[in-house]
């Protein structure tokens, strides 16, 4: 990981953002499926191929745990300023949700760079509630969640 999280510990981050925020938001299904956009999706919200037709609950928080691993890595390779543990579990939550691209390319990433308070970026999880061009109410109860999560009050 990079300099900006030596105080904030990765496994605290992903312990955080996969507990409070993306089993909870995601849901559990052992089973493939079809998201709202089309997209394959099993166990909590896991859109890489599945290799089998019936996951255990474990073997799906452990995948999560990896991937959420892999999304963090990523992620903090745009963010060049540090985070708290709070705020790096919110943007972990919404960066599995949106993706990397998306994440590092967006208004959220670049006010962080720019130094700005929480205050004033973390407002920005509210635009991220579209999926295939329509508001959808569970995106904006999870973005809520998260930006409670990033301003410290859940």
């Amino acid at each position: 990981m990079k300099a900006k999280l030596i105080g904030v510990s990765a496994a605290a981050v992903i312990a955080l953002a996969g507990t409070a925020l993306v089993q909870s938001w995601e849901g559990y299904s052992p089973t493939p499926y079809i998201d709202i956009v089309g997209v394959a999706t099993h166990c909590y919200g896991d859109t890489s191929k599945a290799d089998k037709a019936v996951y255990t609950q474990q073997e799906c928080a452990e995948k999560l745990n990896s991937r959420l691993g892999n999304y963090l890595a990523s992620v903090s390779q745009c963010i060049k300023v540090p985070l708290g543990e709070h705020q790096w579990a919110a943007v972990l939550s919404w960066t599995y949700n949106v993706g990397v691209a998306a994440a590092c390319n967006s208004t959220l990433v670049r006010k962080i760079n720019e130094g700005l308070p929480a205050a004033a970026w973390c407002p920005e999880l509210d635009r991220w509630v579209y999926a295939g061009g329509k508001r959808v109410q569970g995106l904006a109860n999870r973005r809520a969640a998260e930006r409670a999560m990033c301003e410290g009050r859940s």
